[in-house]
């Protein structure tokens, strides 16, 4: 199994209740229910405040490399990440366990 997580920062000025950000969660959270390869599924805003924390967290888990590959590719997934691109930065981990 592969975890893939993702921690993505609003750019400054951007806040959560914008319409665009609440239309780039909504697509993120309809992923678990659309893409086969997700084993598993969440994604939630942060709920700490510290200066070094990020604003919005997905944790997911696929089989495997070419899982990954597939759900990376998946168009609805894709869609999600152009929402996103607009308004956030974000960082990416995906190891073995």
């Amino acid at each position: 199994m592969i975890r893939h997580l993702v921690l993505f920062k609003l750019n400054e000025g951007v806040e959560r209740d914008e319409p665009r950000v609440v239309e780039g969660v909504a697509a993120f959270r309809a992923l678990g229910d659309s893409i086969p390869e997700l084993q598993f599924w969440e994604c939630e805003w942060n709920i700490t405040d510290r200066p070094i924390a990020y604003d919005f967290a997905i944790n997911s888990a696929v089989e495997d490399t070419d899982a990954l590959k597939r759900y990376i590719e998946h168009p609805a997934h894709q869609a999600g990440v152009a929402l996103w691109r607009e308004f956030a930065t974000w960082v990416i981990a995906d190891y073995e366990f």
